[in-house]
């Protein structure tokens, strides 16, 4: 007998969404477009010139020159998710980023550094440095920039995997590997 599986809408697109990324990341042809310019955040409770503070923002604080805005732009949506779902965080982010002013996105990247230096001891300011870290660097396209492979719990992990495929280091002998008997 086959169990059918229910998706509602917002299911069924986070997961054709990630398996988009999967192909793009993994080099079907579709990756001709992931390094274009064509990419949008839908923003649920920001407006876009508050998206487009966060973006520079976030790229402030983690800067990557060749990483492409689309990563930035993950965390964008997720602390506008949380903004959405959260009234003190909704006041906080906007706050926030009241306080950096409306040409933040604008200010040189020196600029945009002095600005976030006097802001860092601010709640508002250590939980975006926090966000950034947690979501950008687990993202599929992070993962490709900096060509890690996938993360490997959810397949098993590494052991079956080929974590030791380490091509620089000389095979060993079956004889001189393995642990030692007792009493040898």
């Amino acid at each position: 007998m086959i169990d059918l599986i229910q998706f509602d809408r917002r299911t069924l697109l986070k997961t054709t969404t990630g398996l988009l990324t999967g192909l793009v990341v993994a080099g079907s042809p579709l990756s001709a477009i992931a390094g274009g310019r064509a990419w949008a955040i839908d923003l649920a409770s920001l407006t876009s010139a508050e998206g487009c503070t966060l973006l520079a923002m976030t790229r402030t604080i983690a800067p990557h020159d060749k990483l492409d805005d689309a990563a930035y732009a993950v965390v964008v949506q997720e602390i506008d998710g949380a903004a959405s779902k959260d009234a003190k965080v909704h006041k906080l982010v906007k706050d926030g980023i009241a306080a950096l002013g409306d040409s933040f996105a604008s200010r040189s990247e020196s600029e945009r550094v002095e600005a976030l230096k006097k802001s860092e001891p601010s709640e508002f300011f250590q939980a975006m440095r926090i966000k950034t870290i947690q979501v950008l660097y687990a993202t599929p396209l992070t993962y490709a920039y900096f060509g890690y492979e996938v993360e490997a719990f959810s397949r098993g992990g590494y052991l079956l995997r080929g974590f030791n495929d380490l091509r620089w280091l000389p095979e060993v002998p079956p004889d001189d590997g393995g642990p030692v008997p007792i009493g040898s």
